[in-house]
């Protein structure tokens, strides 16, 4: 870890150091920081350990990054970002470093919620609100399915999954009146409706909805690898079939893609 603090602190030597980290801030580094992340799960998704190391030292980087510019502008320093995680992780688990009891993980995942919630408003005693906090840059369904979690925490929540089926239909019912509206502002913010409940029935049925999607779109990906696949060796492109050859081609590989 020392040497890894070295090398930062010697890429950004104002003399000797690497002219492109030597020109780097905070919000410069901001895709950096979110692609290694996004390659921290690609390789866990992957289920390759290899890679995973690897993609974990990116990530570390740039935490390291990011410390070594605070501790340039007089903020903190990496020491204090490892204090600060590891005082948190002791305050946040009582049950493990002091004689806390929880009679049940409802219980506990109840206690770990207040103390979030006591920490927020500590941070934020000027307009603070229940839903302060949430990361505004994640990933749509990511900060959707937060922002719902933190408001049933509070009550605001359907007490089982029947409703919540109910509410699913009713706003697709309202996307196919604005699509006949032709008002295409209106037809979006159903969308975005129908979007928002789907996000909801899946916390309903504990499904994370952002890893959802995603296994669901490489499953669409993997069927329509098979197709072109299939298309290119009849010496065409796939936009120079019929709907109903390819509809066929994808019901095939369902049926040949299941075996793999």
């Amino acid at each position: 870890m020392q040497q890894l603090l070295q090398i930062m602190q010697q890429l950004r030597n104002p003399e000797t150091g690497c002219s492109w980290d030597k020109k780097q801030d905070f919000s410069s580094l901001i895709p950096y920081t979110l692609e290694e992340a996004y390659e921290v799960v690609d390789a866990i998704e992957r289920d390759d350990m290899q890679d995973l190391k690897s993609e974990l030292g990116d990530l570390l980087f740039q935490v390291v990054f990011h410390a070594q510019l605070a501790e340039e502008q007089g903020l903190f320093d990496f020491e204090q970002v490892a204090a600060g995680i590891a005082d948190k992780l002791t305050r946040r688990h009582p049950h493990v470093f002091a004689d806390i009891v929880y009679a049940s993980e409802a219980e506990q995942q109840l206690a770990w919620e207040t103390l979030k919630e006591s920490e927020r408003a500590a941070k934020e005693v000027e307009n603070h609100t229940i839903l302060s906090g949430v990361a505004k840059n994640l990933p749509a369904l990511v900060q959707c399915r937060k922002i719902q979690d933190r408001a049933a925490n509070h009550g605001f929540d359907w007490t089982d999954i029947e409703p919540v089926y109910d509410k699913v239909l009713e706003e697709l019912d309202e996307v196919k009146e604005a699509w006949e509206s032709g008002d295409q502002e209106h037809i979006e913010e159903e969308i975005g409706d129908l979007l928002l409940v789907a996000v909801n029935l899946a916390r309903h049925m504990q499904v994370e909805p952002e890893q959802a999607l995603k296994k669901s779109t490489r499953k669409f990906s993997r069927r329509f690898e098979y197709i072109e696949n299939k298309v290119v060796q009849s010496g065409r492109e796939v936009k120079q079939c019929e709907l109903e050859e390819l509809d066929n081609l994808w019901n095939e590989a369902k049926i040949a893609l299941k075996k793999v």
